[in-house]
């Protein structure tokens, strides 16, 4: 019994090894799509640095970013993250400041979220919206001061957003407001996620981390390094730290938090299962502009007030849809048989009707099975539906399930 019961194990791991495989080859045609149009590729500053441990670089978002390492592979990544600490650099993403007395007033016209509450130190998740309801961009917000906020946006929309930014600041106020947004070019990024990273920055900063909480951010010196923003956030569903540092010092931080037993290094193969098995969106995947906060699941991004006042873009036909409920719902799905689903797979219901389409899908490193995200008709939405999902002309059971699929660990 006991030697039948290890085959099936082996078993398993083989599966869950070539589904990995294959998830890195799609992964990789992925960000291949997503290189710049002239294509060259941007560098971060530890492009270097990646090389020299082993990186396997993949252009993403007409960036040169490392998608895996040498001595690991996605699966072994992503449950070290799970139960201990990685390091991933996200110095591709976007970070800006919104300073002046109007800054406020006019975030609160591009975003749903309430900033006029947020405290000193806070941060909340948002988005750009369009006229129209749509979703131009995610981003996290953070009120620095009292007149100044730290925004960061995915590095794939960074162009859009800056022009969809300086497009509105030209009509705000007549153009006249007291506001300055400055790209923070001369920073880097880096995120350290997993429950054992708290005890790996620990060691490098003199306030009790303890102490700052889940979307809470401060400046500090770290390991000596002079103005770092710490923030308590991340994308992976684990508790963790986004450290913004001066590029010119990110070296020397990364290989003070590498020094530590417990902290490995991870890619982008890593960050995208995590995010997933955390049920967190994607933009381009899960979320676009022809998506809006409600169908996606985001309604509890619009605060109390927002929905009473508006006032933002797309104020109306979101709240319309808040109030009447949308078509369309993004959906969690699971299967535990077949092939795991990929973005742009069919949807079909117990008729063999096409309903919606997989917007992400993976083998789940943590859960030992396949998820997905999806979106499908309001009615076929409900918890423990059961779909099909059409997978290289096969039909593959599933069943909609409660997100994320992997209980989250945040700290609060």
């Amino acid at each position: 019994a006991h030697k039948l019961k290890m085959a099936a194990v082996f078993k398993i791991a083989r599966i869950i090894t070539r589904n990995a495989s294959l998830h890195h080859s799609r992964f990789q045609a992925r960000l291949l799509c997503q290189a710049g149009n002239d294509g060259i590729l941007k560098r971060t500053a530890l492009y270097d640095f990646h090389l020299s441990h082993g990186g396997k670089m993949v252009p993403f978002a007409g960036w040169s970013m490392p998608v895996q390492y040498e001595d690991t592979n996605i699966i072994n990544s992503s449950l070290h993250t799970r139960q201990n600490s990685s390091l991933f650099d996200v110095s591709h993403m976007l970070q800006m400041e919104f300073t002046g007395r109007d800054a406020e007033k006019f975030l609160e016209h591009l975003v749903p979220a309430d900033v006029a509450n947020l405290k000193e130190g806070a941060a909340t998740l948002s988005m750009f919206t369009t006229s129209s309801g749509g979703i131009i961009d995610d981003c996290i917000i953070t009120r620095a001061g009292e007149t100044s906020f730290f925004v960061v946006s995915n590095a794939g929309r960074a162009d859009v957003d800056l022009n969809h930014i300086q497009n509105e600041l030209k009509t705000f106020k007549g153009g006249s407001g007291d506001i300055s947004i400055t790209p923070l070019i001369n920073n880097s990024l880096i995120a350290l996620q997993g429950p054992k990273s708290v005890s790996v920055l620990q060691e490098g900063v003199r306030g009790d981390l303890t102490q700052l909480k889940f979307m809470k951010s401060t400046k500090m010196d770290v390991f000596g390094i002079s103005q770092c923003r710490v923030s308590r956030c991340g994308y992976t569903g684990e508790d963790g730290f986004e450290i913004s540092v001066p590029t010119t010092h990110v070296l020397t931080l990364v290989n003070q938090l590498l020094s530590k037993d417990v902290a490995k290094l991870a890619g982008l193969g890593a960050r995208d299962v995590l995010r997933l098995e955390a049920g967190l969106c994607l933009y381009g995947n899960d979320i676009s502009e022809d998506t809006t906060p409600i169908e996606a699941g985001l309604a509890w991004c619009i605060g109390k007030r927002r929905r009473q006042e508006g006032g933002f873009l797309g104020a109306e036909p979101i709240l319309k849809q808040l109030k009447e409920k949308p078509d369309r719902r993004r959906i969690g799905l699971t299967s535990d048989t077949g092939p795991p689903a990929r973005q742009g797979c069919q949807v079909l219901d117990d008729t063999g009707n096409h309903i919606g389409v997989i917007t992400s899908g993976s083998p789940s490193p943590t859960l030992k099975y396949n998820v997905a995200m999806a979106y499908v008709p309001r009615g076929l939405s409900k918890v423990g539906t059961e779909l099909n999902i059409q997978i290289r002309k096969r039909n593959v059971k599933a069943k909609v399930v409660k997100m994320p699929f992997v209980p989250s660990n945040y700290y609060y």
